[in-house]
């Protein structure tokens, strides 16, 4: 296999020795592998909560609800914050 990238010296401190027992396991041939194995979870992990977050917006958007004006959220949050902290007390 042709190298497309130059060598990264990385520290990985006590994670070096999760990344030793996957190459142990046969799992993988080398810590290069391994790393880029959890660099392309990231990947999809960061697409899912992408995902996730425009899904959320798109339904924000797209609910047919009337918009409730920003001052009257916080003036209910202000009052719900005020009342849990009464309880509390």
């Amino acid at each position: 296999m042709a190298r497309t990238s130059l060598p990264l010296t990385v520290t990985l401190g006590d994670l070096k020795k999760h990344v030793d027992a996957r190459v142990r396991s046969g799992k993988y041939a080398s810590a290069s592998e391994v790393l880029r194995a959890a660099v392309r979870a990231l990947d999809r992990e960061d697409d899912a909560i992408r995902g996730a977050l425009r899904e959320a917006i798109n339904g924000s958007l797209n609910d047919p609800r009337p918009s409730i004006p920003a001052e009257q959220v916080f003036s209910g949050l202000r009052r719900r914050h005020a009342r849990r902290r009464r309880e509390k007390a």
